[in-house]
């Protein structure tokens, strides 16, 4: 699933999470590119794929609330090691990274539990604006 959202993403081009770009136009852009990708597969593996990247865009079932957990961690933990990455760029604040990213607490607990240490160090190296900093 992961892999064939983030083929989907390449054709389309990803958005940080942050940018103002609409969702919906995203979403389109996105729906575009898959309906490309696939229709370049035998019918077969079209349809399963799509049926995968299909799972994963809807987030019911455990699988596609895993995946998006972990589809959610990654730019938590690029951002920390770059020191900040789009936080820094789009001015984030904590409250804000945490409802954008809540998801992840949905999917797989345990990663969100990891994804605090990492709010709390990226707050105190002033990478990550403290939630009543924008309030």
């Amino acid at each position: 699933m992961l892999l064939l959202h983030d083929i989907v993403e390449i054709d389309a081009g990803d958005t940080p999470l942050f940018d103002d770009t609409a969702p919906d136009e995203q979403a389109r852009i996105e729906q575009e590119a898959a309906d490309r990708l696939f229709r370049l597969l035998p019918d077969d593996q079209a349809a399963t794929f799509r049926s995968l990247w299909e799972e994963f865009e809807a987030a019911d079932t455990s699988d596609a609330k895993f995946a998006k957990a972990v589809d959610r961690l990654q730019p938590i933990l690029l951002n920390h090691v770059v020191g900040g990455g789009t936080w820094t760029d789009y001015s984030v604040d904590e409250a804000r990274e945490r409802q954008m990213t809540q998801r992840i607490a949905d999917g797989a607990p345990d990663l969100w539990a990891a994804a605090e240490h990492v709010f709390a160090d990226a707050v105190a190296s002033g990478w990550l604006l403290p939630a009543s900093a924008t309030a």
